[in-house]
């Protein structure tokens, strides 16, 4: 019998939902606040610059695959990839970089060349990686978050000491070079927790980056947000933008439908994939499953400062993906977690899409984009912006041994504010809760509301976690427990 499905948002997992839905015959609409579809994941242009205004890295290229797989299509039926190589380089210093490229025979070669012994010990560790990202990313993050049972495997008993150490501890022992260890911890940082508070057996992610690589939709992430829409839209989905909810309609502690501009619409099942906590502000109190009180006590991912500049001229000694680690790693990280304020000397990324797709910026110009990681819920006016542009510029003009503050032809900011604004994200986080140990899985916030029947989430506050695979993971997951209780 065919139900009709409201969803809230149209990020990652909002779309890959709706998809799941749609294909079971349901009648699915989209409903997104903003101007354009994408959430975190939008693009915008300006004077023949392009931007994706969040995530800019594509891993797990196989995470993609498996969800088109499931309707009969392929990635390449919608968007074309390159591999990047090299994938990224790490700065530390002037004229002082390392090249992660494309392959982990070459990679092993960097390792040896600066720590004599670590490619035997580099290949070991990404076995054991690849060993943890087979049980992880082809099972385990396919479970929907009921039960603590749902991560005892006989693969995972056998790992049990890789829940209680950490990422960083493993790392240490192996590698005694510092920019190595750097750049070995680094991967987890997309997991939204420092190494040190990161389980082992998250080291999955150090084979997503050395064994799997770091891919390019041609023309940016939105292409995966448009062949998103696109299949949502040949399997009958609806998407409507301009569209914020004012509330979710409870009546018997049953979700009956939303309030749109004042117009409310009827529906069997919502699904939210908008920020979880702003959701349950939708509802009335006595039908909000997490308190304040439960959002307070979450160990958060950060949220960023995010600076869109155009340049009047190519950008040299630089590639499309560039971590600028020459301050200090633990102290940017302290800044974040333990002791919430703007980092005195932060690290922070580049993003140079042009690179690699000549159409990202006008002919002879360049599209860059800069992220710093800060503490969610921490203050945010234009002047610190400010500060820290000159802060970041400065140190790209001193490490990649150029000027460019002069060819900066346009430029704007985005920052916690803007999060909360944009998608009402709790605090301003950009990437949603940390994966800490007490924040895995059955752990996390539910894909089901525990309270109101009919209503659903999905996204990065819920399972499997912060990032785009997850997000289209979570978005399957959460389409599974719809189907399963219409069939009830």
């Amino acid at each position: 019998m065919t139900k009709t499905i409201a969803i809230i948002g149209s990020g990652f997992s909002s779309l890959a939902a709706s998809c799941y839905l749609s294909q079971q015959g349901n009648k699915v609409t989209i409903f997104e606040k903003n101007p354009t579809i994408g959430g975190r994941a939008r693009q915008f242009t300006k004077d023949g610059f392009t931007f994706d205004m969040g995530p800019s890295w594509y891993w797990m290229p196989d995470v993609f695959e498996r969800f088109f797989q499931d309707f009969d299509k392929k990635s390449s039926d919608y968007y074309e990839l390159v591999k990047l190589n090299p994938a990224y380089r790490v700065y530390f210093g002037i004229n002082d970089f390392i090249s992660i490229y494309d392959n982990l025979e070459e990679i092993k070669s960097t390792f040896e060349e600066i720590e004599k012994g670590s490619a035997k010990k580099l290949e070991d560790f990404i076995n054991q990686a690849k060993s943890n990202y087979d049980i992880a990313i082809k099972d385990l993050v396919y479970r929907p978050g009921i039960s603590p049972l749902e991560l005892i495997t006989k693969e995972t008993a056998l790992k049990l000491n890789q829940f209680l150490g950490n990422v960083s501890a493993d790392i240490r022992r192996k590698f005694k070079n510092e920019k190595l260890i750097q750049i070995l911890e680094f991967p987890v940082l997309f997991l939204g927790a420092k190494p040190t508070k990161t389980p082992s057996f998250y080291n999955f992610m150090n084979y997503a980056d050395f064994g799997l690589g770091t891919w390019h939709p041609k023309t940016g992430m939105f292409d995966v947000i448009r062949g998103l829409e696109k299949l949502a839209l040949e399997l009958g989905v609806t998407i409507k933008t301009n569209s914020p909810i004012e509330k979710i309609i409870v009546e018997d502690k049953t979700a009956k439908g939303i309030i749109i501009n004042g117009e409310i619409i009827n529906a069997d099942i919502i699904l939210s994939g908008a920020d979880y906590q702003h959701t349950e502000t939708l509802l009335e109190k006595e039908h909000r499953v997490y308190s304040d009180k439960y959002w307070q006590s979450r160990v958060f991912a950060p949220s960023s400062l995010l600076f869109f500049v155009g340049f009047n001229k190519k950008i040299e000694n630089i590639s499309h993906h560039a971590l600028f680690f020459d301050t200090d790693f633990n102290q940017h990280a302290v800044d974040i977690y333990d002791k919430p304020k703007w980092p005195v000397s932060p690290l922070f990324y580049a993003n140079f899409p042009s690179k690699t797709d000549l159409t990202a910026a006008p002919e002879g110009m360049e599209t860059g984009f800069f992220l710093i990681p800060l503490a969610p819920g921490i203050e945010d006016n234009e002047e610190l912006r400010e500060e820290y542009f000159e802060k970041i510029i400065t140190r790209f003009e001193q490490l990649t041994q150029q000027k460019i503050k002069n060819n900066i032809v346009f430029k704007k900011s985005f920052c916690k504010n803007d999060f909360v604004t944009d998608y009402n994200a709790y605090k301003g986080n950009a990437y949603g809760m940390a994966n800490t140990l007490l924040q895995t899985a059955f752990l996390r916030p539910k894909l089901k509301s525990k309270k109101v029947r009919n209503l659903y989430f999905t996204g990065q506050l819920t399972v499997p976690g912060p990032g785009v695979p997850p997000a289209l993971i979570s978005g399957k997951l959460a389409a599974e427990l719809i189907q399963k209780s219409l069939r009830s």
